[in-house]
C-alpha cells in the first residue's frame, strides 16, 4: 500500500533534516528517507571527524614545537591513533544521534531507514531496514557526494584510501602518498604529517589550491616545506603500481626528481561525485550533467518543478554551509513567500590547514580578468600584533574593493584565526556597505581581525 505525504526528503546531510522539521512544523506531512548514517558527509566523513582530528594533529605540533614559546617536555611526542578516533567518533556520535533524534520526535515527520529508487515522478520505492512505498507532492534530493575514483592506470591494483576510509585508521601510515592538491587533500596531508607520517602531496597541476590566488598556493608551498611534506608538482602522468617491498608506488613522471614515489599507504583525494546513480532518476524525468549532477534553478528546481535538490549533488556550492543555505531559500520560498535566490548568495569558503585560508567574494586574479578600476590592501601576519604574540605570524590578509563604488569585491585571510575573522568581510558584503565602514569600524584589540580596517584603509590601485 503506497503511503502518502505532502513532502519527501531523500538524504539527510545539512540541508534535509532541516527542511523536514521546516515544512512539518508549517502543517506539511513529510517522510525523510536515509540509507546510511543521519547527518550525511559533514557529520559523519567530512567536516566534524574532520576537524576534530585536526585538533588532535595541531596538539601534537604544538607539543613539539613548545620550546618556541618557552614550554618544555620530557620525552618524544607521540599520537595514539586509537584514542584520537575514540574522540572522534564520539564528537560524530553526537551528531549523528541529535539528527536523528531531532527527526523522530518531530511530529508530522515519519523516518525511513533504506535506499530510496524513483518509479514515477511522484512515486519512490525505499528498501532496506524499512520497506515502503511512497508518494509526494514535492520531493527534496539531499543526497551528497562520495569521493571520486579517478580512471588512472593501476589504481584498483593497489589498496588505495578515500577521505572515508582514511578516516577509520587505526595506525599512522609510515609514508602517505596523498594523490591531489586541493582543499581535501592538503588538509590530510599536514594533518598525518603532524601525526607522524611522512608525506608526499602529488598534484597534476603547477600549483596548490589551484582555485585561490597565485600569492595563496606560494605560500602554501611554502607553508608545507617548512613542515617536511613533499611535494611532486606537474605529475603529468600518474599512475600506481604495488611496491617492490609493500605499499604502493605511484608513478608521477615530473620533470624532476625521481619519477615514481614509493609510499605505504595511497590517499585518492581528486574531486567528489554525487550520488544519485541509483535514484532511478530516469523514471523522475530529472535530468543530470554527464557527471551526474542534478542542474537546478536559481530556487533550486530541477527540470521536473516538483523535485527539488539541494547540497552538493546540485553542484551549485560544495560546502556544509551552501547545503544549509540551500534549504534556507527553499524554505523561506515555500513557507514565506520569499524570493530568495541561490545567486543571492556570495561564495565563502575555508581551507583548514593550520593556519587556515578563508577567502570571500572575488579573488584578485578574478577582480584583475573583470577589468575593474579596484584597488587591493595587503598585510603580512608578521604585522598583526595578536598573530605575533601568539607565535603565528605566518600569512597575510588581503582585502579587494572597486575604486569608484567602494564596494568591497572580496577579501582573503591566510593566517591565525582569518577562518573567523574573515566574516567582518563576508557580512559587510552582504550588508553592501562601502570599505569606508570597515575603515572607520573600531575593533576590539587585541585580535586578527582589528588590523582589518587598517588594510581596508591602505588600500592602492591594483596593477
Amino acid at each position: 500500500m503506497t503511503q502518502r505525504f505532502d513532502d519527501i526528503v531523500v538524504g539527510s546531510g545539512q540541508a534535509g533534516p532541516f527542511l523536514a522539521v521546516r515544512l512539518a512544523n508549517a502543517g506539511r506531512r513529510v517522510a525523510i528517507v536515509e540509507r546510511k548514517f543521519f547527518g550525511g558527509t559533514c557529520v559523519n566523513v567530512g567536516c566534524t571527524p574532520t576537524k576534530t582530528m585536526i585538533a588532535s594533529a595541531e596538539t601534537a605540533h604544538r607539543v613539539r614545537e613548545s620550546v618556541r614559546w618557552g614550554v618544555h617536555h620530557a620525552g618524544e611526542v607521540t599520537v595514539s591513533m586509537p584514542e584520537v578516533q575514540l574522540r572522534t567518533q564520539k564528537v560524530v556520535m553526537s551528531s549523528r544521534n541529535g539528527i536523528e533524534k531531532m527527526l523522530r520526535s518531530t511530529p508530522n515527520i515519519t523516518v525511513f531507514k533504506g535506499t530510496a529508487h524513483f518509479t514515477s515522478p511522484t512515486t519512490l520505492n525505499v528498501k532496506g531496514e524499512d520497506t515502503a512505498e511512497i508518494e509526494g507532492e514535492r520531493i527534496f534530493l539531499n543526497v551528497g557526494t562520495r569521493a571520486a575514483v579517478p580512471d588512472l592506470k593501476g589504481v584498483h591494483d593497489v589498496p588505495f584510501l578515500t577521505n572515508t576510509t582514511l578516516l577509520a585508521m587505526q595506525e599512522v601510515p609510515d609514508h602517505l602518498v596523498v594523490v591531489g592538491g586541493g582543499y581535501i587533500g592538503l588538509e590530510f596531508a599536514q594533518m598525518f604529517r603532524r601525526f607522524g607520517s611522512k608525506v608526499t602531496v602529488v598534484e597534476m597541476g603547477p600549483r596548490l589550491a589551484a582555485h585561490e590566488d597565485p600569492d595563496v598556493t606560494d605560500a602554501l608551498i611554502e607553508l608545507f616545506t617548512q613542515e617536511d611534506i613533499g611535494l611532486r608538482l606537474n605529475a603529468e602522468c600518474i599512475a600506481m603500481a604495488p611496491g617492490a617491498k609493500g605499499g604502493v608506488q605511484v608513478h608521477v613522471n615530473c620533470n624532476e626528481g625521481e619519477p615514481a614515489v614509493q609510499g605505504s599507504h595511497v590517499l585518492l583525494a581528486v574531486g567528489r561525485t554525487p550520488n544519485t546513480q541509483d535514484l532511478g532518476l530516469e523514471a523522475a524525468g530529472v535530468i543530470v550533467d554527464d557527471r551526474g549532477y542534478t542542474p537546478v534553478n536559481d530556487e533550486l528546481q530541477t527540470n521536473v518543478p516538483h523535485i527539488y535538490a539541494l547540497g552538493d549533488c546540485n553542484k551549485r556550492g560544495a560546502f556544509t554551509h551552501t547545503s544549509y543555505n540551500d534549504f534556507e531559500i527553499v524554505a523561506d520560498n515555500l513557507i514565506d513567500g520569499a524570493k530568495r535566490r541561490v545567486t543571492d548568495r556570495i561564495q565563502a569558503h575555508a581551507l583548514y590547514t593550520d593556519p587556515p585560508v578563508a577567502q570571500v567574494g572575488m579573488t584578485e586574479v578574478e577582480v584583475k580578468k573583470s577589468g575593474r578600476n579596484a584597488l587591493v590592501g595587503r598585510r603580512a601576519m608578521t604585522r598583526v600584533g595578536r598573530a605575533v604574540e601568539k607565535g603565528e605570524s605566518f600569512g597575510f590578509m588581503k582585502i579587494l574593493a572597486d575604486a569608484d563604488s567602494k564596494e568591497i569585491l572580496g577579501a582573503t585571510i591566510f593566517g591565525v584565526g582569518g577562518d573567523e575573522a574573515i566574516h567582518a568581510i563576508v557580512d559587510l558584503m552582504y550588508a553592501k556597505a562601502p570599505y569606508t565602514t570597515l575603515q572607520h569600524a573600531v575593533h576590539i584589540h587585541p585580535t586578527v581581525a582589528e588590523l582589518l580596517p587598517t588594510v581596508a584603509g591602505d588600500l592602492k590601485p591594483l596593477t
